[in-house]
C-alpha cells in the first residue's frame, strides 16, 4: 500500500491497518478489534482469577492501543506490541502467582496443549477421562511459574513464536525458550502424577 511504501514499515496485514487507523480509517481499527479480542481477553481471564480485573485490563488495553495511535510505528509485528502493552498492565497489577480461572480445550486451538491431555473420542469413557483432564490441566497451568504461564499462553492462544515472546516480555530468546520448555515439561510431569493418582 502506498502508505507502507512511504514509511518503509512491514506489509503485514494487521501493521497495515494499525497505520490505516492512525491515518483516520476507523474500519481499520474494527477489524484488528474483531481479529485479535478473542486471544487478548483469554490471555487476561487465564491469568487472573479475578474476571473483574482481566475485564478490566482488556479494556484498558483497548485504550492504550487508541492512545498511542497516532505514534504508532510498525517496527514490530502488531501482536507484539498490543501483548506488550497487555504484559505491561499486568506487570502492573499482578503480584503473586494467581491460578488459572478457566481453561478448554477448544477444537481451533493449537494441537500442542491438545497433545497434552491425549487424543479426543467419541467414547463415554474416553470423554470423562478427558474431562479429568482438562481440570488437571488447569490446575496445572495455574502451578506454573508466572513468566513460565505467560510464555506457555502466549505461545497457545496467540500462537506467538519463542522470539515475538521475548519481545512482549522483555527477556533473552534462550530465557524464553527455556521458559516455554519447562512450562510444557512441568505440565506433562504434574499431569502424569495426576493420571497415576487417579488409578491407584
Amino acid at each position: 500500500m502506498e502508505l507502507q511504501r512511504q514509511t518503509g514499515m512491514p506489509s503485514g496485514e494487521d501493521e497495515t491497518w494499525m497505520l490505516a487507523y492512525a491515518a483516520g480509517d476507523a474500519q481499520a481499527f474494527e477489524r484488528l478489534y474483531l481479529k485479535h479480542k478473542g486471544g487478548l481477553y483469554r490471555y487476561f481471564v487465564r491469568q487472573l482469577s479475578d474476571m473483574t480485573l482481566a475485564e478490566d485490563l482488556y479494556q484498558e488495553t483497548w485504550s492504550r492501543v487508541i492512545k498511542a495511535a497516532q505514534s504508532y510505528q510498525a517496527s514490530a509485528k502488531f501482536t507484539t506490541w498490543l501483548y506488550r502493552i497487555a504484559h505491561n498492565l499486568l506487570i502492573d497489577h499482578v503480584r503473586a502467582v494467581k491460578p488459572v480461572d478457566s481453561l478448554s480445550i477448544d477444537e481451533d486451538e493449537p494441537d500442542a496443549q491438545a497433545n497434552l491431555v491425549g487424543p479426543q473420542t467419541a467414547e463415554p469413557d474416553s470423554e470423562l477421562l478427558r474431562s479429568r483432564q482438562v481440570a488437571w490441566l488447569k490446575e496445572c497451568i495455574g502451578l506454573l511459574p508466572q513468566v513460565q504461564k505467560e510464555a506457555f499462553l502466549l505461545n497457545q492462544e496467540s500462537g506467538l513464536t519463542a522470539q515475538l515472546i521475548s519481545e512482549v516480555a522483555g527477556a533473552t530468546l534462550e530465557a524464553t525458550k527455556s521458559r516455554i520448555r519447562y512450562a510444557y515439561q512441568s505440565l506433562r510431569d504434574c499431569l502424569g502424577r495426576k493420571t497415576q493418582e487417579s488409578i491407584e
